[in-house]
């Protein structure tokens, strides 16, 4: 059953001021100065982990519900949540734009659940970050910032533009982001369509060869976090070949990783796929990003069985030639089709055991192309990385979110972000449902 509390206040505020504009607030979001980080949540499990099913050990609480579309989740150094809220996917029209960009929440009695909601922007999506005192957002067409004050939840609400133009046509409009250790930005421009195709999503039509597509779409981009006023270019991309990155993510080297989803029906060329071998094709994947990358869409795809990167039929494959995409970087790891990975973690707190420090966590929407064959994914698993190139090896951590019913417009939540709390705990946020789970981890 939901834990519910009475004790929620709800404040939703208007966005103030004009984009771009300088604050002279402090510019500090240290834990030593956040009496919040101070005492971390009490230990308790409810038997019901929130509607989860989880691996042994682990144990789920309910932290805020029904919240909106959440996507993308920070925690602050204070352990203050703020969560991405994908617009679209709630409102419509005039609406949307007006829908809050974040969800800030914080737990004051440290119960494990929060009881200050407040909301602020507008036109939100799907990337947030914090960097250098500062909690950066997806809104669409460019990448604001919000000045943090240690102590306060809600940063000032007039927002800088740190980067402007970002294309919105067509298809993968989640423009997600990670910020390096260097402070580097980077920024994922999903493809506009499914295969680059003269006619998107059409039987039989044959790809655009070259797909000029490619120049600013279905890639990494990279600038720089703390300069304001860049405008989306050409020269900035980092990576290409990547059909959407949503899971973009650094690790404790600094390198960069992402999830890919890999392109949707295959069986539109009937003459060399089954829509049985469709539900299984091709794989989802994680790659290891590194500048002038090329990772081989919409020529190529990744193929588990072969378990190498081959042809698109849009460009004369059959489900074996290589041709081309022996030249293109393959995952480092891959797992069934279609389960749409959404976010990547590598964890690097105290809490869970070490066995969880080799690897990566993610998050997975769950399929909508796996028909006639039952719909999948929905889930959050946690891959090891030691022994990569790793297919197929993965253990499930969180299950149970679709509920009864694995359709996308049925489900009942919807697996998005990922992220670590200063204590260790992980939280999990879902887009369908608007439940924002805490994640913790006890030895049995």
């Amino acid at each position: 059953m939901t834990r519910t509390t009475p004790r929620i206040a709800l404040l939703t505020l208007a966005l103030l001021g004009a984009c771009g504009s300088e604050q002279k607030v402090s510019d500090t979001t240290h834990a030593a100065a956040d009496t919040n980080a101070s005492v971390a949540p009490k230990s308790s499990c409810p038997g019901d982990n929130g509607g989860l099913t989880l691996a042994s050990g682990f144990c789920a609480t309910v932290f805020a519900d029904t919240v909106g579309p959440a996507r993308h989740v920070v925690v602050s150094a204070g352990g203050d949540v703020y969560a991405t809220m994908q617009t679209a996917t709630w409102e419509k029209g005039s609406a949307a734009k007006a829908y809050p960009a974040v969800v800030a929440m914080r737990d004051t009695n440290h119960d494990g659940v929060a009881d200050v909601i407040a909301k602020f922007g507008q036109a939100g999506g799907t990337g947030i970050a914090i960097h250098d005192g500062f909690l950066y957002v997806d809104q669409q067409t460019k990448i604001t910032r919000y000045r943090m004050t240690a102590g306060q939840l809600l940063p000032d609400t007039t927002p800088q533009v740190v980067l402007d133009g970002l294309p919105m046509d067509g298809d993968h409009k989640a423009r997600n982001i990670v910020i390096g250790a260097d402070g580097a930005l980077y920024v994922n421009l999903g493809s506009a369509s499914n295969s680059c195709q003269q006619k998107d999503r059409t039987p039989e039509s044959p790809g655009k060869d070259p797909c000029v597509e490619l120049e600013t779409r279905a890639g990494i981009w990279r600038y720089d976090a703390a300069k304001l006023g860049q405008h989306f270019s050409k020269a900035g991309r980092f990576a290409t070949g990547i059909r959407n990155a949503v899971g973009l993510t650094v690790d404790a080297k600094g390198r960069v990783w992402t999830t890919q989803h890999g392109r949707d029906q295959v069986d539109m060329f009937a003459a060399h796929f089954t829509h049985e071998q469709n539900a299984e094709v091709p794989a989802e994947e994680l790659v290891q990003v590194n500048k002038g990358e090329d990772f081989g869409w919409p020529y190529c795809y990744f193929d588990p069985t072969a378990k190498a990167l081959v042809l698109a039929p849009e460009y004369g494959g059959d489900g074996k030639k290589v041709d081309r995409c022996a030249s293109k970087k393959a995952p480092f790891a891959w797992f069934p089709a279609h389960w749409a990975p959404m976010s990547a973690l590598f964890y690097t707190g105290t809490m869970l055991p070490d066995q969880y420090k080799t690897g990566a966590f993610i998050a997975f929407h769950g399929s909508w192309n796996r028909a006639p064959m039952p719909q999948a994914g929905y889930k959050v698993v946690y891959t090891a990385l030691a022994n990569a190139p790793w297919g197929g090896n993965y253990e499930t951590i969180a299950d149970g979110f679709a509920g009864g019913n694995m359709q996308p417009d049925a489900a009942k939540h919807r697996p998005v972000g990922l992220a670590q709390a200063p204590d260790g705990a992980l939280f999990i946020t879902d887009d369908k449902g608007g439940r924002i789970w805490r994640v913790t981890y006890t030895p049995k």
